[in-house]
Parts: C-alpha cells; structure tokens; sequence
C-alpha cells in the first residue's frame, strides 16, 4: 500500500464509537459490523422460503437496482469458474432478449417498489420464466403472492445498500437450486466467521493507523477511482456505489486490463481538474500479467494521484475473499463519512427523485 496526502482537512482525527456516533446518526455503523450475523441469517431465509430444487438450463438472470442488484454481481464473482450455467445482473426495465422459459429470474428489491424490478417480475412472468422474489414486502411481494411464486423475505429497517450479504446469498443459494452452481452453504457459514475476525480487526474499536481508518484518512478530500479485475471488479464497483452513497460525493470504478487502454492516459491531466485518488482492488488468485499490470499503472500515475492505496482480498475461498474487500469498502466509506462530518444515512436526492418521477 502506497500512500499520498489527501486535499482536505479532517473534522476529527479519531474514528472511535463515540466519534462515529456523534454524525452517523442512523447508525449505519451498526449495519456494517452485522455483515456476519447477516450472511448466516440469509442462509436460514432462503432455505425457510423454497425446499425444492428445480432446473433452468439457460441459467440465472438477477433483476434489481443499486444495492438490491449488487448482490447477484458479487454471487456471480464468488462463483468463479465454479458457475456451471450462465449468471447475468440486468440493471433495467427489461430482461436481456435471450431470457426464455428455461430461465430463472431472481427479482431483487429490497423496498418491493422498484419500478425496474416489478417491470422485470412481469416481463418474466409474460415470458413463462421461473421466477423468485427476495424483498421486506411492497408490491413485488403483493404480487409473487398472488402468483405463487416462491418469496424469500429479508428484514425491515435497512437502507437496501446494508442489505448485500442478504441479496448475495440469496443470488447465491437460487444459483444452486436452479442448477446454475454448487451450493455454498457451507462456505458461506466460514466467511461469517471469518468476517467477525475482520469486523474486530478494521472495526471503529480497532486501533486508528488500522487499515480501513487508514485507508479513508487517505481518500479524504479527493475523488476516489476504483479498479478492480476478476473477482474484485464487482466489488470496485460496490466501494464506489458505497462512497456515493455513505459518504455523499462522486466516485468513479473501472476495471483492468480494460483501463489501462483508456482511463489510464486520463490520469496525464488529473492533477488539472480536480484532486482523484487510486485504489487498486487485487487478490491472491488474480492472473498474473493483471498484478504486474497494478504495480506498471500505480507507478505510472503516482504523480497525478492524490493517494494510492493497493489492497488485496483475504481469506481462502472466494466468498470469504468477496466479502472480505466488500467490508473494507463498507467501512471505509462509513469513516470517509465521519470524517467528512456528513451522516451517511440520508440519501436524499435519491428520494428526491423518486418523488419526481411518481408525478410523471
């Protein structure tokens, strides 16, 4: 890990409970540190809801939006090569043109009234596809109801983005039963364990040089850019996803070797336009040629970057090394908050709008 200074000056120094407490007034925090308890309650949600396995040859489509749709993303990674049908994650008003009868769609909406989702629940009903639901209620679970169509329900008083180890493992076990992949159980209940080791160890108990505080200290007065490759792409993608929303400023996910044929001549200009940080999301199983392609890129905009960071997954499988950097980030952006002096419950604009779009 490679560090610069960042831009902005700090509203406190110290990211202690009682710190945290004073500006995340929703208590978010409290949601984050719950990632372990949450994966093994998903795991008893899922098998409480459907008891039968069926099969969908042409695999797994999750529909959803923001964090009800990262969960199918992050299943997809831990999965791997382990995926033995296709697994795609349609962020839309519409299931991609190849989705068939031999199709399962998941419907993932934490709120049950994501205006996407329930277009994509009727679509893949007018299109005879086997379909689960994961949601609190709303009108996508007034209607699975009706329709019977299995309702895997998670529960109330999130902000949906605190809801990701419900909606992974959900992606997750409907793979399984749909034939789209191995069951997980057994794993998923080990990267609990293993992230009650990482909650102590990056927690706001943990001491303040640990490397989540560390890591949002240097990302503090700059534009944070994300990249990923491989099993980390979803979860760039969900750090930035994260610091929009906790945090409340932009963010920016990319993913290599992709970036390094175009975003990485963009940072020649960086330090002209405004003041962006870099953080490279890699992992012990990541292909060769891509860490000396991290190591190649880091050097090459040390100059136009504000702060660096390279941060690599922990753990022995894929879940446990997913969830792992999904933690950081979930942390990461909680501190980020904090410091920025901003609570990271609110998220006003986006239900501004919503209200918008309902008088259309």
């Amino acid at each position: 890990m490679s560090q610069g200074g960042g831009a902005a000056t700090p509203t406190t120094d110290v990211l202690s409970r009682e710190a945290i407490a004073r500006v995340d007034a929703s208590n978010q925090l409290a949601d984050v540190l719950a990632l372990p308890e949450h994966l093994r309650d998903a795991l008893w949600r899922v098998e409480s809801a459907i008891m039968a396995e069926w099969d969908t040859p042409a695999g797994l489509v999750v529909a959803g939006m923001g964090g009800s749709a990262i969960g199918g993303a992050l299943a997809r990674a831990a999965l791997g090569d382990h995926g033995s049908r296709p697994i795609f994650v349609t962020r839309a008003y519409g299931l991609p043109s190849w989705t068939t009868p031999d199709t399962t769609v998941l419907c993932a909406s934490y709120s049950g009234n994501t205006e996407e989702t329930l277009a994509c629940y009727e679509s893949a009903g007018a299109l005879g596809a086997q379909r689960v639901v994961v949601t609190t209620g709303g009108r996508l679970a007034e209607m699975a109801r009706e329709d019977g169509v299995p309702v895997i329900p998670l529960p109330g008083g999130f902000q949906p983005r605190a809801a990701v180890a419900y909606m992974t493992v959900a992606a997750l076990e409907v793979a399984a039963l749909c034939g789209a992949g191995p069951r997980l159980t057994s794993e998923i209940d080990v990267a609990a364990s293993h992230t009650e080791q990482l909650v102590a160890e990056w927690g706001p108990d943990a001491p303040e040089d640990s490397l989540a505080k560390q890591t949002a200290r240097g990302l503090l007065g700059t534009a944070p850019v994300i990249a990923g490759a491989g099993l980390t792409v979803p979860i760039a993608y969900r750090w930035k996803t994260q610091i929009n929303e906790n945090a409340k400023q932009p963010a920016f996910a990319h993913e290599l070797p992709e970036l390094d044929h175009n975003e990485l001549e963009g940072w020649d200009g960086a330090l002209e336009v405004g003041h962006f940080s870099a953080v490279f999301l890699d992992d012990s199983d990541a292909h060769p040629r891509v860490k000396e392609r991290m190591d190649l890129t880091e050097k090459l905009i040390a100059g136009n970057a504000s702060a660096s960071f390279r941060l690599e997954t922990r753990g022995q499988t894929t879940i446990e090394r997913v969830i792992s950097l999904v933690l950081l980030g979930d942390l990461v952006s909680i501190y980020l908050a904090i410091l920025r002096g901003v609570d990271p419950g609110p998220v006003k604009l986006i239900e501004q709008l919503k209200a918008d779009l309902s008088e259309r």
